[in-house]
């Protein structure tokens, strides 16, 4: 090699060597996301939005301007993030949500798992009431004497707080309701949950009786223990959408704390709350696919901030800052695995 190529090689690999050392590209690598817009929602859901709070957060650490997070319902995020318009959100419920599927397969895929398995669904009913009536079943709510219990309307059915329209758990009490034929035995209360919940803790405070669907982790059960305040109740045989057929088994949890019944037939299959994502924008963002990848929330956690907001501290933003640095090491070998990936 002649003298003069080598040393326009050397200087070349001295070149590379110092800009690969500078702090201008180290601080592209703490920085990956510098430049970059990510479009996020959340559930309409407040339950979901500590959550959503930490994970916009971590993703702001990376570098990246986070856009909202714009409130949705599942319909339209679901759409929105197959079509590109969103690019993510943390409160995916699946398999609650499968019926979705469709709508987004081949767009847009789940990623890492914020927590995985605890998720539970159901009914329940005042405490005192099911040991009055003898209460352990959806098919008990048949009963003419149940019936007028729990009808708080005067329409002759008992009211059960539901779920709003839209929301993966409508769609399935509203397949439970002809599955076991109580149509003409339960009214659903389809009215913002939070409002309708408030409701019925005050008529249950009143000493009338209530009937709700709930799950976990979620405020209603800090705020009406199950076992001592309410009971989990079981449906009369697990029965399922044609979506979720195959996951009968894990509808029957055992160990369920304050069920009527042990093993539980809760009629509904355990859930995993996870990260859903644009498949295209994770492919240009390999720093946030990682972090979804890593990223988790104890439940735990998620149960005392519900509480904490049923008690008057709504300052999602300032709780999720605070849990960061309460664990900031666990975060920041996520966000070094992050980083490592881009």
């Amino acid at each position: 090699m002649k003298t003069s190529n080598l040393k326009r090689l050397l200087v070349g690999t001295v070149s590379a060597a110092a800009i690969f050392a500078s702090p201008l590209a180290a601080s592209a690598q703490d920085m990956p996301g510098e430049g970059t817009t990510v479009r996020m929602a959340q559930a309409t859901w407040d339950t979901g939005w500590f959550e959503a709070a930490i994970y916009k957060q971590l993703i702001e650490e990376l570098g990246y301007t986070v856009e909202g997070p714009t409130t949705l319902d599942n319909p339209p995020f679901y759409q929105a993030v197959a079509q590109g318009d969103i690019d993510l959100w943390v409160n995916g419920w699946f398999p609650l949500h499968n019926t979705y599927q469709p709508t987004f397969e081949g767009s847009a895929e789940i990623v890492g798992a914020v927590a995985e398995g605890g998720a539970l669904e159901g009914y329940l009913v005042s405490k005192a009431a099911a040991e009055e009536f003898g209460i352990t079943s959806l098919e008990d709510f048949k009963r003419d004497e149940v019936k007028e219990a729990f009808d708080r309307d005067g329409d002759g059915k008992a009211d059960m707080v539901a779920c709003p329209p839209g929301w993966g758990c409508e769609i399935m009490i509203e397949h439970h309701m002809d599955a076991y034929e109580l149509r003409d035995h339960v009214n659903t209360i389809k009215a913002g949950y939070s409002a309708s919940m408030a409701d019925a803790i005050a008529a249950h405070e009143a000493g009338e009786p209530i009937l709700f669907y709930t799950w976990t982790p979620n405020w209603t059960v800090n705020e009406l223990s199950p076992g001592e305040d309410v009971v989990w109740i079981e449906v009369p045989e697990v029965n399922l959408p044609d979506d979720m057929a195959d996951l009968a088994d894990a509808a029957t949890r055992e160990g369920v704390a304050g069920c009527v019944a042990d093993p539980c037939t809760l009629g509904f299959p355990a859930n995993d709350i996870v990260p859903v994502a644009n498949t295209a924008f994770l492919d240009e963002n390999p720093a946030v696919r990682a972090l979804l990848g890593e990223a988790s929330v104890p439940l735990d956690d998620i149960f005392a901030q519900n509480a904490a907001m049923n008690d008057g501290d709504d300052d999602v933003e300032a709780q999720a800052a605070a849990w960061i640095e309460e664990n900031r090491e666990t975060v920041d070998g996520w966000l070094e695995t992050a980083r490592n990936a881009s």
